[in-house]
């Protein structure tokens, strides 16, 4: 069982972040937690990737020393599973907007479905999502969004190693997705919608790893609050 002093020599926490969290508010959970658990005046808690609140799913978190190491973590490897509509988009790319536009969709075939995902393979450009908490002019993202302002988003360059479907029932579309460091799985669900001549927008997203770090290895917040010792020194 750790204490007090590991959590503040540094410790690598995986936790599985639940449905409508924010990442920032795990993290705001864990450090109250940690520090009642422990009577610690103050500790460094941070996360190494954000999730969105509609994502769920493995959030690595670092405390003291190891907070040095978020930026190694963050640059790993990441692998998604999710589900993709077609035939109707949203102007956040997923379920945080109400859909805006709607697409035919008879003339996608599950063979053009299988086909399009090698488009996306490898090294592409990306337009990360208008509703994202990325910084322009000192300003989120997703602040010129909800004000109804446009703002010109250059593409990034990232890399998809793989990109399968697991499932197609009808316009609802399973897959799983490894890929770099500022991947969004919202732009590829969008931008996958294009390619098909019709219009698509993430439903559900997970992140099962991020480098050698599994999901299967975290605990819930609830999990994690039981088994914290405390007053331990």
């Amino acid at each position: 069982m750790l204490t007090k002093d590991n959590y503040l020599s540094g410790q690598v926490l995986l936790i599985d972040k639940p449905l409508n969290w924010t990442s920032f508010q795990v993290v705001n959970k864990l450090r109250w937690e940690i520090r009642q658990a422990f009577t610690i005046k103050k500790i460094k808690v941070g996360h190494a990737g954000t999730l969105d609140p509609l994502a769920t799913g493995l959030l690595v978190i670092c405390t003291g020393k190891m907070t040095k190491q978020i930026d190694t973590f963050q640059g790993q490897i990441k692998e998604y599973t999710g589900t993709l509509v077609l035939g109707s988009t949203t102007p956040s790319f997923d379920l945080e907007s109400e859909i805006n536009e709607t697409f035919p969709t008879e003339h996608i075939s599950e063979d053009l479905i299988y086909k399009t995902t090698e488009q996306f393979i490898g090294t592409i450009q990306q337009f990360p999502p208008v509703f994202s908490a990325l910084k322009k002019d000192g300003k989120r993202l997703y602040e010129f969004a909800r004000a109804g302002e446009h703002v010109d988003i250059p593409s990034r360059e990232v890399s998809i190693s793989e990109f399968e479907i697991t499932k197609i029932d009808g316009v609802k579309i399973d897959f799983r997705v490894v890929c770099s460091k500022g991947t969004y799985i919202r732009s590829l669900a969008n931008d996958f919608g294009k390619a098909l001549n019709s219009g698509a927008h993430l439903s559900a997203l997970r992140r099962t790893k991020i480098g050698d770090f599994d999901v299967k290895n975290a605990d819930s917040i609830e999990t994690f609050i039981k088994n914290l010792s405390p007053k331990a020194t």
